[in-house]
């Protein structure tokens, strides 16, 4: 289901937060996937195969390509 993934992406997960929001964006790519929730603010850091896994959709898409 993961599509190209990107930095400022939101996604919505499977699980929500604590906070009652289940919209993430994305501010680290890498091994491991830095995420924002955009209720409470609350930053947390989860394995790649863990974050792909449990995305549920993407809400918004970020495509920046560069041109040269």
């Amino acid at each position: 289901m993961p599509k190209d993934l990107h930095l400022g992406d939101i996604v919505e997960m499977k699980k929500g937060h604590p906070c009652g929001e289940n919209k993430w964006e994305i501010i680290r790519l890498g091994a491991d996937i830095k995420v924002k929730c955009c209720g409470c603010g609350r930053i947390i850091m989860l394995q790649r195969s863990k974050f792909e896994k449990s995305i549920k959709k993407f809400i918004k898409q970020n495509t920046s390509v560069e041109e040269k």
